[in-house]
C-alpha cells in the first residue's frame, strides 16, 4: 500500500476515518492524502450566488484541513490535502484513478434504510465504484451508549 486517500467532509466520522488512515500510513510508510469535495449549487440564480457559496465552502474547508494537518503532524505523518469542486462520488473516483490510489478510507454515515434506498449514499456508492480497496470506518457504537 503506497497511497492512501481519506474522504474528509468535516464530520466526526470523517475524522475517525482520518485517524485510522494515519495509523495505516504510519504502519505502511504510505503517502497520505485527503480529499474534500465542494458541492456547488446545482441550480443557482446568479453567478454571485455560486461565488458566495464557494467562499463559504472554502472557509469551512480551511478549518477542516487545519485540524487534519494537526492530527497527522502529531503522529509525524505528512498530509497532502485536496479540495475539489464537483459531485462527491464522481470527483473522488476520478481522483483515485488519476492519482493511482491504493486505499480509500471513508467514514460511514448511517442514515435510515429508506433514505439509502431512495437517495443512495455516498459511502455505498464509493464502495461500489472505487477502483481500489475501500475501508469503511464506522463509529464506535458502544462508546455512544455510555
Amino acid at each position: 500500500m503506497n497511497k492512501i486517500l481519506v474522504g474528509l467532509d468535516g464530520s466526526p466520522n470523517s475524522f475517525k476515518a482520518l485517524e485510522e488512515a494515519i495509523s495505516l500510513a504510519k504502519l505502511n510508510n504510505a503517502e497520505l492524502h485527503t480529499i474534500s469535495v465542494e458541492e456547488l449549487p446545482h441550480f443557482s440564480e446568479t453567478v454571485s450566488e455560486v461565488e458566495e457559496e464557494k467562499e463559504s465552502e472554502d472557509s469551512k474547508y480551511n478549518e477542516i484541513i487545519t485540524k487534519a494537518k494537526e492530527m497527522a503532524a502529531a503522529r509525524n505523518i505528512q498530509l497532502e490535502t485536496h479540495v475539489l469542486a464537483g459531485h462527491e462520488v464522481k470527483t473522488i473516483i476520478e481522483f483515485i484513478r488519476k492519482n493511482k490510489v491504493d486505499l480509500l478510507v471513508v467514514g460511514f454515515l448511517g442514515r435510515s434504510a429508506i433514505y439509502d434506498w431512495a437517495m443512495g449514499s455516498t459511502s455505498h456508492s464509493l464502495v461500489r465504484l472505487a477502483p481500489c480497496s475501500v475501508l469503511m470506518v464506522k463509529p464506535n457504537i458502544q462508546s455512544k451508549k455510555k
